[in-house]
This record gives C-alpha cells, structure tokens and sequence, in this order.
C-alpha cells in the first residue's frame, strides 16, 4: 500500500507488514515509543518483552499484526494491531494498541496512513470495529483521531496485577 504523505516527504510513504528484516529499524522505531510512554531507563520493557512481542508478528497461532511506514528505504512509522473476539459481536474486534511515527515525519500523514492501514486489515479479516486508547494528554494525537473514528464515551480502569 503506498500513501501520498504532506508535500514536504520526498517521495511516498509505502504502509506494509513488518518483515524478519526489519528488526534492527523496528527495534529503534519500537524503543522510542515506549520512551514517549515512559518506559524507558529503570521503567524501560525488559528485553524478553520485546523479543516475544517481535516474534509475535510471525508466529502463525497469534492474532498480533505490525505495520511499517517505509520512506526511501527507512522505516519511519510503526503500528501493532490484535485481533479479538468480544462478547457483543459474533465477528472479530481489532485492537490497534501501537501507533508511532518518527519526529522527523509527524503532521505529515504518516499516521494517519498507518491507521488507514490497519483499517485496510480489519475489513480484509472481517471485522466489526478497529479501537484504540490514547492517554488524555495525548492532544495532538487525539486530533486525528477525531478526524478519523468517534470517541465511544468509555473510561479505561485498571489494575496492576
């Protein structure tokens, strides 16, 4: 898939899945968003996470997908996304857990292109609805997000277990 991006990329951005290859990029991509969650240093995932959550994408008997946003040969964007039932629909949901565009790319239609991309899997797989969360901070994000989907009006709770 190949998505026209803000005039100032020099060329197309290109939204695929992830390949073995792109790990060394990926991993880079993968680090820096878990570092603008907080997550990085003493609170940094342990190395075993992020390998299991690597070979998630090509094992067969799970329902975890990754996207990448390609420009000029340089992964610039990253999206993960599960697949799950639910008890209010007979059809698959799609959890889109993980969106990131490098700094050099935001505000240029990169994230909006991987969540196109995802959008694009869920109607291949059949399934009722893409969702995600944002944290309430997240302002800048949450205006494209509001472009593109309706907030459902639900507050997350959770506990640490």
């Amino acid at each position: 898939m190949v998505f026209p991006v803000g005039s100032t990329m020099s060329e197309n951005v290109s939204i695929r899945p992830v390949v073995r290859n792109d790990y060394d990029q990926w991993l880079v991509l993968w680090e820096h968003y878990n570092a603008s969650n907080g997550r990085s240093g003493e609170r940094a995932l342990d190395a075993d996470i992020t390998l299991m959550t690597w070979s998630r994408f090509f094992d067969a008997y799970e329902p975890m997908y990754a996207l990448v946003a390609e420009n000029n040969g340089r992964l610039v964007g990253l999206t993960h996304y599960i697949f799950h039932h639910s008890t209010t629909a007979i059809q698959p949901n799609c959890y889109l857990q993980d969106l990131f565009t490098s700094e050099a790319v935001q505000a240029r239609g990169v994230g909006q292109a991987l969540i196109n991309g995802v959008f694009d899997a869920a109607r291949r797989a059949g399934t009722s609805r893409v969702y995600w969360l944002t944290h309430e901070s997240n302002l800048t994000a949450m205006q494209l997000y509001d472009k593109l989907a309706e907030k459902s009006g639900f507050v997350m709770y959770r506990m640490v277990i």
